[in-house]
């Protein structure tokens, strides 16, 4: 299965353009987050996206809430958003999670979860499935620029208790387009640009 991930978008409708250009050559297409700015401008790309006509599997970023883009998603017919919940393509599961993990600092806005929360929200995640969560996990790709660890243990002990294939994940910029590896887990902070990825 040929995957096409992306994360941070944040109305950026060129990128959005160049990802649509992408997913004619593959069968899968997984948006980790961030499509718009502070809870605004969300349709801005959605609106070129939803030409996509292969499978989409999103989750919200902090910048937008699970039921903004439900919304925004709704004549977008390939699409489905993930937030503590999951669906299978081709026998392959995949969970989401979205928002910030754990809380940010940015104020009432921004789409935010404990630790707790998220823990509860990716308890029924699937064995070895595809996780797509906006935040990285804690020590893996979630590297500020100021050079802050900012990801979620919450994200790094489902990792260790469920062996996802593949994480998908973005929110820390300083990282985008960049892959780690947790034991058998690889964990790609995807980015605006869009990382394609052969799932084996």
């Amino acid at each position: 299965m040929r995957l096409l991930l992306f994360s941070d978008l944040h109305c950026d409708v060129a990128a959005a353009r160049q990802l649509v250009e992408r997913s004619q050559s593959v069968d899968v297409v997984v948006g980790a987050g961030d499509f718009g700015n502070v809870r605004s401008g969300l349709e801005r790309c959605l609106d070129v996206v939803k030409v996509i006509s292969v499978p989409a599997l999103l989750v919200p970023g902090n910048n937008e809430s699970a039921g903004e883009l439900v919304a925004a998603c709704r004549t977008w017919t390939s699409a489905q958003v993930l937030h503590g919940s999951g669906v299978e393509v081709a026998g392959v599961p995949f969970f989401g999670l979205g928002g910030g993990v754990p809380v940010t600092p940015f104020g009432s806005w921004s789409y935010d979860f404990t630790e707790e929360e998220a823990a509860r929200l990716l308890a029924s995640c699937p064995v070895g499935a595809v996780l797509i969560s906006h935040s990285p996990p804690k020590g893996v790709l979630d590297t500020s620029s100021r050079g802050q660890s900012l990801g979620s243990t919450a994200v790094r002990e489902a990792i260790l208790r469920r062996s996802p294939r593949l994480v998908v994940c973005g929110h820390i910029h300083a990282c985008a387009g960049q892959t780690a590896w947790m034991g058998t887990t690889a964990v790609v902070n995807a980015g605006p640009g869009g990382v394609v990825w052969e799932l084996s």
